[in-house]
């Protein structure tokens, strides 16, 4: 299974509807979002798109009234899972918060293959020892709006194996 990852959308709408659009044109079939939505509008675009999206709030909580009312009525695309998210998606156990020490800490357990955090607006790949022996993978996308960032990115995900890769946000 693939998938978009992105961060930090801070009501950029439109930049994080053209991520998620260079996603599914690659093949993704679900949506991760690291917080800092900021308000509802944000996501409107994007879940025409069609894509089931698992966001949690981040720091900047915005409308968190409005997110919630949007995936209530968004057919099942919009899932909210408020400070964090712990899901299953093509087999692979995904943890997903906004802070990457959070983050840091959850990828330790062993309890999930891949962690993903934003925050920092600064992307990051890497394979974290977990107390399990084994690796978890810890993803942060940065900022899909390009805040305070060199350039706006998102991440390509493969589940099946593993793989993730730092895309520029479409202009």
């Amino acid at each position: 299974m693939k998938i978009c990852i992105v961060s930090d959308s801070h009501d950029r709408g439109p930049m994080l509807a053209r991520a998620i659009e260079a996603a599914k044109a690659e093949g993704a079939e679900a949506v991760i979002h690291c917080g800092d939505i900021i308000g509802g509008n944000t996501l409107k675009a994007s879940i025409k798109l069609g894509l089931p999206i698992h966001a949690v709030h981040g720091n900047n909580l915005g409308d968190p009234v409005a997110i919630s009312r949007l995936a209530w009525e968004s057919n099942d695309l919009l899932h909210y899972h408020g400070h964090d998210g712990s899901i299953v998606l093509g087999e692979r156990r995904i943890f997903i918060t906004h802070y990457p020490h959070y983050a840091h800490a959850m990828a330790c357990t062993g309890d999930y293959d891949v962690v993903c955090c934003g925050h920092s607006h600064e992307p990051e790949i890497r394979r974290q020892i977990n107390v399990k022996g084994s690796h978890t993978w810890l993803v942060n996308p940065g900022t899909v709006a390009g805040l305070g960032a060199p350039s706006a990115t998102w991440i390509f995900g493969d589940l099946s194996s593993l793989t993730f890769d730092v895309k520029p946000t479409p202009a």
